[in-house]
């Protein structure tokens, strides 16, 4: 499964983002929303989101989730831990 970042956007600025931030980007790769759906990349920022407070993420974090394996999801969360760890 391929990942995909963010080509226009300054990584550096992502860590002031908002909740809602994170959420729409959850929403980008739940699905395909200017970008390939990418269901570890939509629960890492879902994940993300929901630390920082957005209750609606945590809804469609575990929506997701049902449709991933066990390994899918533990990428997605180290990926979460490896993102907030370097922001």
């Amino acid at each position: 499964m391929a990942r995909f970042e963010f080509a226009n956007v300054d990584a550096s600025m992502l860590g002031e983002a908002n909740a809602d931030s994170f959420f729409e980007l959850g929403m980008m790769y739940s699905i395909g929303r200017s970008v390939p759906t990418d269901f570890v990349s939509a629960h890492k920022w879902f994940n993300i989101a929901a630390m920082r407070g957005n209750k609606e993420a945590i809804r469609l974090r575990q929506e997701i989730a049902a449709q991933m394996s066990e390994r899918e999801i533990a990428a997605a969360q180290r990926a979460a831990r490896a993102w907030l760890g370097a922001h």
